[in-house]
């Protein structure tokens, strides 16, 4: 028995080797998951940049560039636990209310989109139709999690007659943002931050809170003036004012469809490489 035992540390994957790897593997991916949900993703593209740059000028010797360029990331080494503090906390919070090892979210097939999409735009027809202010939030990539935290977690299922309540004037929940993750609303009553741009004297909170969302991530938020009943929808820290149901529904379509990959034989010969 002991000669099998040497026998299988002798052996260089051994079961207990693989079940290590599969376990560091699954962490990782949770963690991956934890950071997903924030703009933490943004500052890890940022810090993979600076070490490719890293090893860039070391490599072609340009020694002031990379002193500074070493200096900044022993900065870093410091500033790390600061700059995350809000997704460490979240990632502790979720283990320790047994919530990291929760199932992770599904990606929303065509016909999944195409309901939320029609659902949403109802709602908003509702909402213009009878002067409801509303402010609606669609998250596409960059994660809104810190966002959620503020509001009340609802997770439910989404339909235009949901939304429509949520925002019933002198309800606990109407002020605020409802924010959709996939075909859920994930929360309500979110604070979202507030814009510096100059929109407008007849444009208050609600429309700055709108646009002050898209400017700190992809998302993309629809504005129901509660004075007009206009329907407004912002993207990219721009507002698109005055749209009609039609419009509307367009717009988010066009948005929500995946960017197609980049086609390099056309690139090439618009290049002049091929003749």
């Amino acid at each position: 028995m002991l000669d099998q035992l040497q026998a299988l540390n002798n052996i260089p994957f051994s079961f207990i080797s693989i079940l290590d790897i599969l376990i560091v593997a699954f962490v990782l991916y949770k963690l991956m998951q934890v950071i997903k949900g924030t703009r933490a993703v943004q500052l890890i593209k940022g810090i993979v940049v600076l070490l490719v740059a890293t090893t860039l000028s070391s490599w072609l010797q340009l020694h002031t560039i990379n002193w500074l360029l070493t200096q900044t990331m022993f900065a870093l080494v410091v500033a790390l636990p600061i700059v995350f503090h809000p997704e460490l906390r979240r990632a502790l919070e979720q283990l320790g209310r047994g919530k990291f090892f929760a199932r992770s979210l599904i990606n929303m097939g065509e016909e999944d989109k195409s309901r939320m999409i029609n659902e949403v735009v109802r709602a908003v027809q509702v909402l213009s139709k009878n002067n409801m202010g509303a402010l609606i939030v669609i998250e596409r990539i960059t994660g809104l999690e810190e966002y959620i935290d503020t509001g009340v977690r609802i997770d439910g299922l989404i339909s235009s007659e949901f939304i429509v309540n949520l925002f019933v004037p002198k309800t606990p929940l109407h002020d605020g943002a409802c924010i959709i993750r996939g075909d859920r609303v994930a929360a309500a009553a979110c604070f979202l931050p507030l814009t510096e741009s100059q929109l407008g004297h007849n444009l208050g909170t609600r429309h700055r809170a709108g646009v002050g969302i898209t400017e700190y991530s992809d998302a993309l938020t629809i504005i129901v003036s509660e004075e007009t009943g206009d329907i407004s929808l912002a993207h990219e820290g721009v507002l698109h004012r005055m749209l009609d149901e039609s419009t509307l529904k367009q717009r988010l379509i066009e948005s929500l469809q995946p960017k197609p990959a980049p086609n390099l034989t056309n690139f090439w010969k618009r290049s002049g490489g091929s003749q």
